[in-house]
């Protein structure tokens, strides 16, 4: 599966988001794809899932195939559930 994280650079979640993935690689070793939702990449991954707000953390199988969407960074899932979705 993989996981990214759509989130506006310079935004009030910023370092949140920064802090974020600096955490969990520390603790699991894998890095989190972070993508700017305002470039293209973004806006057609923000259209193809459904996310309306930002950060968004999207998980997906390797086929692109939705799983799971947290659009509120208050609700993102603790380091410990979210190595799940990114297990090779």
């Amino acid at each position: 599966m993989k996981v990214v994280i759509l989130y506006k650079p310079n935004s009030e979640h910023d370092s949140l988001v920064q802090g974020y993935v600096r955490e969990f690689v520390r603790r699991t070793g894998k890095a989190l794809k972070i993508i700017n939702a305002e470039s293209r990449e973004g806006i057609s991954l923000a259209k193809l899932y459904d996310a309306l707000q930002f950060p968004a953390l999207i998980a997906t199988r390797d086929n692109g195939e939705f799983v799971q969407i947290w659009p509120e960074f208050e609700k993102w899932p603790t380091m410990n559930e979210l190595t799940y979705y990114t297990q090779d």
